[in-house]
């Protein structure tokens, strides 16, 4: 099934595609692969969540948070690409977690998104990861994620016409 399909057969809906908050772009492609700048979870009321996991957060906030960065990764891939269906594999996520010494559950934090890649994707969407704790993020948000992803060739079109049949020889 079209990955653009099954968002909306999810009844998923992309956020709007926010700028990058300082001298970077949103994504950078080199040959075959794109690769995604660090997105964070989206505003409430306007406002960026700040805190760590494991004090002003929940694990199970934590994992929300992290879906919700999933889905600005998945619109950056959009603008980027026009479809997510030219997404070939979900290659790498690193997955970063703003949270107490003595919180331990990154890896499920990060499954917010990972879940997401997969639901959206189905097997091109699983992916190798690492989840690791962090001492502070940007603007104190509470998770952070990154990602590169295997792209198809966009197909090509002379401007106007459709593409044209081979013939066969015989």
């Amino acid at each position: 099934m079209s990955a653009d399909k099954r968002l909306k057969d999810l009844g998923i809906e992309l956020p709007q595609l926010s700028a990058p908050v300082a001298n970077y772009v949103n994504a950078v492609r080199s040959g075959n692969l794109l690769f995604l700048a660090g997105k964070g979870p989206a505003t409430v009321d306007g406002l960026r969540p700040q805190g760590k996991v494991g004090r002003e957060f929940t694990l199970e906030q934590g994992y929300r948070f992290a879906r919700s960065t999933g889905l600005a990764l998945l619109a950056v891939m959009k603008a980027e690409l026009g479809s997510l269906d030219r997404v070939r594999r979900v290659v790498k996520v690193l997955g970063m977690v703003n949270a107490e010494p003595d919180f331990h559950d990154q890896p499920r934090v990060i499954n917010g998104c990972s879940d997401l890649l997969v639901e959206v994707f189905g097997e091109a969407g699983r992916h190798a990861r690492s989840a690791v704790g962090m001492g502070s993020l940007p603007n104190g948000i509470p998770v952070e994620i990154e990602a590169i992803v295997e792209i198809a060739p966009a197909a090509a079109r002379r401007k106007g016409r459709p593409a044209a049949k081979k013939k066969r020889r015989r």
